[in-house]
């Protein structure tokens, strides 16, 4: 990866504000919101006698992270090809492909550092343990971000402009967002929408990152539909994507 290419796109990182607080700020935000409110710091039997805000810290973590791929890279990637950055670029030394990986970098970095800031926020604001299982947490994590990445690159493949790229990440942006639990925990869905949910990549994160965090390792089949989301998706942005 060319490193003056990094280094152009996180300084136009730093200078968008709405993907600094949408990505990085804005779930901690929520959190803070949530754990507010008296009643959910209260353990409920439905919820296996866990509070309603230890519950949403998973969900907080994959809201940053569906943010950064969904909404934030796709319409800078997008802007860059309409502008004719990309095209201007195949003349140079620089390949393209240099700077995809530059995008995939900067907003991987800004999921892992949103998630990192909801987990410090949550434990040291209120007293939400941290995950009994690192490493299955971090694995889990790991694999969402990739999809979400992924995802990100696909709408940005199928779309030719900003605009269109925000309508498609819009429509993708919101059932990624129940999915992951934003309006309804996937611990209090009903049984048979919880083992759908549990196909869809953030579904399955969810459920990964939640029984991570109680001290078990993530279920086989959550990080492998992760990581079967991963390739398709891979797959699919990497036939459909056009530098022009």
């Amino acid at each position: 990866m060319n490193t003056a290419v990094l280094k152009a796109e996180v300084r136009l990182f730093r200078r968008e504000p709405g993907s600094i607080f949408w990505g990085l700020l804005f779930p901690t935000l929520l959190l803070v919101i949530l754990g507010s409110i008296p009643s959910f710091r209260q353990p409920h039997d439905d919820l296996g006698g866990l509070r309603t805000v230890d519950v949403y810290v998973p969900v907080a973590v994959l809201l940053g992270l569906i943010v950064c791929g969904l909404q934030s890279m796709p319409q800078t990637l997008t802007g860059h090809r309409e502008r004719g950055i990309l095209r201007r670029m195949a003349t140079t030394p620089v390949r393209p492909s240099a700077l995809l990986s530059a995008h995939m970098l900067v907003y991987g970095a800004a999921s892992l550092a949103s998630a990192l800031l909801v987990l410090v926020v949550g434990r040291l604001g209120f007293d939400v343990r941290l995950p009994r299982q690192p490493f299955g947490y971090v694995l889990a994590l790991l694999l969402a971000v990739l999809a979400a990445l992924a995802l990100g690159s696909v709408v940005s493949a199928l779309s030719r402009t900003t605009k269109i790229a925000g309508a498609i990440g819009s429509a993708v942006f919101f059932p990624a967002m129940f999915c992951a639990g934003v309006w309804l925990p996937v611990q209090t869905m009903p049984h048979v929408l919880g083992r759908i949910v549990g196909c869809t990549p953030f579904g399955a994160a969810a459920q990964a990152l939640n029984q991570a965090a109680a001290g078990h390792w993530p279920g086989w089949s959550h990080l492998g539909v992760l990581a079967v989301w991963v390739l398709l998706l891979t797959g699919a942005a990497s036939r459909w994507f056009r530098w022009e």
